[in-house]
C-alpha cells in the first residue's frame, strides 16, 4: 500500500508550563465506551516499545504492564522492546500493512502519524482520552490530526549537547559554549589534550542528520520552518545554508575517526558508548540520552559524576531565533481495531503517578502535570529548565516532514558527512520526496 501525503500538521510547541506540558483519515468518530463494557472479558494486548536494551526504561515498562494487569486482571499485555531504527523504519511499517499489527506501539507524532491516519491504521482516542489530553496540554497536539487525537505522548524535551565536565576542566574550558565560535574553540582545546571532541553515530544516519537540523534551525526563521512543516516547500535559501554551515563544521574535524560507520547508541563502541565511557567529550542528543548512557557505561557512578548538558549554541548573525530549540518526544498509539482496553492502557501510562515513576528512571522528561517531582537527575533538570525557557520548539525535522521526506533528507545529509554529498543535494532530495 502506498501512503500518499498531503501536508504535515502544525508542529510548533507552546511551552507554557513549568514542565513543558502546561476528519480526514479513516478513524471515524470516536465514542468513549461505557465502563460496563470495559474489563469484562479477557483481552490480550501486544505492546511494542523502543526500550530494547536492558536498563531502567525496559524494566519500568515491564513493571507498568504488570501493574496494569494487577489493576485489571482481564487484560494481559505481551511486551516487546525493539531498537528504534528497526521499529520505526522496518518492523512497524510492515506490521501496519499486515492484518495483525501490534495493539499499542511507539508513535512519534507529526507528519508520520498523519500518514498513518490517512492510511486508516490508527484508533481515534479523542473522546476516550479527553481528560488525559487536557492534563498533558499543548504537547499532545503533535499527536493530533485535523483536531482528533490519535496518540498520547509520555516524554517530551529539547535536544542539546551532553558533555564530560571532567574533560572540559582538564582542557581549561571554564563554561559550556553558547555560540558556534565558542564551540569551535572548545573543540580545539579538547584536541589539544588528545580528546575526541564530539562523538557522532552517522552509521545510524539520524544522529548525524540532527546536526543539519540544528544548523537549519539557526539559518531559517521560525516562520520559514513553520511554512515548510505545513506546505512541504523548501525553496528558502536557508536550507542550503544549513548544509553549507554543516560542511564547514565537519571540515574542522570535530568528530571521532570512522564516524560514518559508528552506530548511534546501545553499544560500548557507539557514539553513545564513547561519551559514557570517557572516550569522547560531547554528543548531540535528546533528553532520553541519560537512560541510554546508563545502559552502556562501564562505570555508572563515574558517569553520573562527570555528565552534564548544555543547549545547542547559537550562531551569531543568523536569522534564526537563538533561543529556539529542536525537540520532540515519544508517545504511543493504538491500532484501529485494538480493543478499547488499549486506550485505557495508554491513559494509564500518562497518568501522573506512572509518569512520576517514569521520570524517576532518568530516561526522559515526563509530560503529565503532577509528574515533575520525579525529575531528580541534574542534567535532566537542566534540560527541563531549557525546555521551558525556549522561545520556540521545532519538532524533529524528519518527523515534522513525514517519513518519505525524512528518510530522503537524512540519506542526503549523511552523504555530506561521508564526503560525497552537497548542501544543494539535500534540498533536491527533500523536494523530490515531497513530489512523491
Amino acid at each position: 500500500m502506498a501512503i500518499k501525503r498531503r501536508a504535515s500538521s502544525v508542529l510548533a510547541l507552546s511551552i507554557t508550563t513549568a514542565l513543558l506540558v502546561a476528519g480526514c483519515g479513516g478513524g471515524g468518530e470516536s465514542e468513549a465506551p461505557s465502563q460496563d463494557e470495559l474489563f469484562k472479558n479477557p483481552v490480550t494486548l501486544t505492546w511494542w516499545h523502543n526500550a530494547s536494551q536492558d536498563g531502567p526504561g525496559k524494566t519500568y515498562w515491564e513493571k507498568v504492564a504488570k501493574d496494569f494487569n494487577t489493576l485489571h486482571p482481564t487484560v494481559t499485555i505481551n511486551v516487546e522492546g525493539i531498537e528504534t531504527n528497526q521499529l520505526q523504519r522496518t518492523r512497524l511499517p510492515a506490521a501496519l500493512l499486515s492484518s495483525d499489527p501490534p495493539d499499542i506501539f511507539q508513535s512519534w507524532g507529526g507528519g508520520e502519524i498523519r500518514e498513518q491516519v490517512e492510511a486508516d491504521y490508527l484508533k481515534d482516542l479523542t473522546e476516550q482520552a479527553k481528560d488525559e489530553v487536557a492534563n498533558i496540554g499543548s504537547a499532545a497536539e503533535i499527536w493530533q490530526v485535523d483536531g482528533k487525537q490519535y496518540g498520547l505522548p509520555y516524554r517530551m524535551g529539547i535536544e542539546g549537547i551532553w558533555y564530560n565536565k571532567d574533560m572540559f576542566q582538564r582542557a581549561g574550558i571554564a563554561a559550556p559554549p553558547t555560540t558556534l565560535d565558542e564551540l569551535n574553540d572548545t573543540v580545539n582545546k579538547l584536541k589539544a589534550i588528545n580528546v575526541i571532541p564530539i562523538a557522532v553515530g552517522a552509521g545510524d544516519k539520524w544522529p548525524a542528520a540532527h546536526w543539519w537540523y540544528n544548523f537549519a534551525l539557526r539559518a531559517c526563521s521560525i516562520d520559514t520552518l513553520k511554512k515548510a512543516s505545513t506546505d512541504l516547500t523548501f525553496d528558502d535559501p536557508c536550507f542550503v545554508k544549513a548544509g553549507q554551515d554543516l560542511k564547514a563544521f565537519i571540515d574542522t574535524k570535530p568528530f571521532q575517526n570512522n564516524f560514518i560507520a559508528t552506530p548511534g547508541q546501545n553499544d560500548p563502541t557507539s557514539a553513545n558508548g564513547l561519551l559514557a565511557n570517557g572516550k569522547a567529550a560531547m554528543e548531540l542528543m535528546g533528553d532520553w540520552n541519560k537512560g541510554t548512557l546508563d545502559t552502556v557505561a562501564a562505570d555508572k557512578e563515574a558517569l553520573n559524576k562527570f555528565i552534564g548538558w548544555f543547549p545547542v549554541p547559537a550562531i551569531a548573525g543568523s536569522p534564526g531565533d537563538p533561543k529556539a530549540a529542536l525537540g520532540g518526544g515519544d508517545g504511543f498509539a493504538c491500532a484501529k481495531n485494538a480493543p478499547p482496553e488499549c486506550v485505557e492502557f495508554l491513559k494509564y501510562i500518562v497518568s501522573p503517578e506512572v509518569q512520576k515513576g517514569y521520570a524517576e528512571t532518568g530516561t526522559g522528561l515526563p509530560v503529565a502535570k503532577g509528574a515533575e517531582a520525579g525529575v531528580a537527575d541534574p542534567a535532566l533538570k537542566s534540560i527541563l529548565d531549557a525546555t521551558t525557557g525556549a522561545t520556540y520548539v521545532q519538532l524533529w525535522l524528519d518527523t515534522a516532514f513525514g517519513s518519505t521526506i525524512g528518510n530522503a533528507m537524512n540519506d542526503a545529509i549523511v552523504a555530506i558527512f561521508a564526503g560525497n554529498g552537497t548542501p544543494e543535494k539535500v534540498v533536491e532530495a527533500m523536494k523530490a520526496a515531497a513530489r512523491k
